[in-house]
């Protein structure tokens, strides 16, 4: 079964159980993945949708730091709620030192040194990696290994 498809069962089971929290967000995924679908006309992958999760998630951590800043704890309450239904899509992230030993392996295969490399890394990295780590730590982990 494709992501996509686990996805719509998700919603169906959210609406049989009357789980209005969960189906909002499920429904706002889709209505994501519809948007990408008809700009693009194309059909996504599990790649894609992938990628899509991961922009949703980014956004509602964005969210809950400004409204933790804002004295706003209800709403980021919800938010990090939405970021929980979210995180069920995505596979298993890479630890710390994972992440790590990637991107010295890509850095030696580009034969990469110096700060000045950073795009050609990180290019080579995002193919690599998608979906598998927060693109945040990866970076952190190429500017490290640059930097020696």
């Amino acid at each position: 079964m494709s992501l996509k498809d686990q996805i719509t069962e998700d919603m169906k089971s959210a609406m049989r159980a009357h789980d209005s929290e969960r189906l909002g967000t499920i429904r706002l995924l889709l209505a994501a993945m519809k948007q990408k679908e008809v700009d693009e006309r194309v059909t996504l992958d599990d790649a894609a949708v992938i990628a899509i999760v991961d922009k949703l998630i980014k956004q509602r951590k964005d969210s809950v730091a400004a409204y933790t800043q804002a004295g706003r704890q209800d709403l980021a309450d919800k938010e990090s709620f939405e970021i929980t239904v979210l995180q069920a899509y995505l596979p298993a992230r890479l630890s710390a030192d994972e992440i790590t030993r990637e991107v010295a392996a890509i850095v030696a295969e580009l034969g990469a040194a110096g700060p000045g490399d950073m795009g050609k890394v990180m290019a080579a990295v995002k193919t690599r990696l998608a979906g598998k780590a927060d693109m945040g730590a990866v970076s952190g982990a190429v500017k490290a290994a640059l930097a020696k």
